[in-house]
């Protein structure tokens, strides 16, 4: 099965590995000769690719959230008439001007990038263990040998969700301590410079929401 899906993602892993390599000559002609940081520079250059794709994808979450009440609302009201329920709840969703698939579409396109980095990085062929080195890492091949960066891709997830996160909601509450927890336990097997990725990628995408949330107070406040 794992191997099925390196092979169906296989041109996402050959395009994350030739860029890899490309952020590793600007990295080692600089003088950092470590794959780590180009890791880093590989992460933020696809995050802020994908930007477009994830501001559509938190906006949609975050306008989903804002109706859950006036969703509640209109389901117990019409529980008994299931067509009237979906008028209304089109009705809503339209008025809204959201649509509830929205925020799946940006992540259904973003999820082949997002594979094909876990099989470039997870198995990924470094040219020499001098070039695996980065801190306190001595091959970012192997799993972290102290666990700081299970630990930070816990800690980062967590702050992540909570940027968006609902957390009136019982079940949304639950995941933001599930999924952390869940994060760091299966980063203490995998290659380093996959959570490395993964690490960075979470602080992108908090200082993308910080960015985005400062932009929406700056648009309420000016209007």
């Amino acid at each position: 099965m794992i191997e099925f899906l390196a092979d169906l993602f296989h041109p996402f892993v050959a395009f994350v590995q030739f860029f890899l390599e490309t952020f590793y000559g600007f990295t080692s002609a600089a003088g950092f000769q470590s794959y780590g940081f180009a890791i880093i520079l590989l992460t933020i250059f696809i995050k802020v690719l994908m930007y477009p794709l994830t501001k559509k994808q938190v906006e949609s979450m975050k306008g989903m959230q804002e109706l859950q009440p006036k969703l509640k609302k209109i389901q117990e009201q019409y529980k008994g008439n299931p067509q009237m329920l979906q008028q209304r709840m089109t009705e809503l969703y339209k008025e809204a001007g959201i649509s509830p698939l929205a925020g799946c579409l940006p992540l259904l396109i973003q999820m082949p990038i997002l594979m094909g980095m876990f099989y470039a990085l997870q198995g990924y062929t470094y040219p020499s263990e001098a070039s695996q080195v980065f801190f306190w890492l001595p091959s970012l091949s192997d799993p972290d040998p102290i666990y700081v960066l299970p630990v930070l891709s816990a800690l980062t997830t967590w702050y992540q969700q909570k940027q968006t996160t609902d957390t009136q909601n019982a079940q949304m509450k639950m995941m933001m301590i599930f999924m952390p927890l869940f994060i760091g336990w299966i980063s203490l097997n995998f290659a380093s410079g996959l959570v490395l990725y993964w690490v960075t990628m979470n602080i992108v995408q908090i200082a993308q929401q910080w960015w985005m949330n400062r932009n929406k107070e700056a648009s309420a406040k000016g209007a």
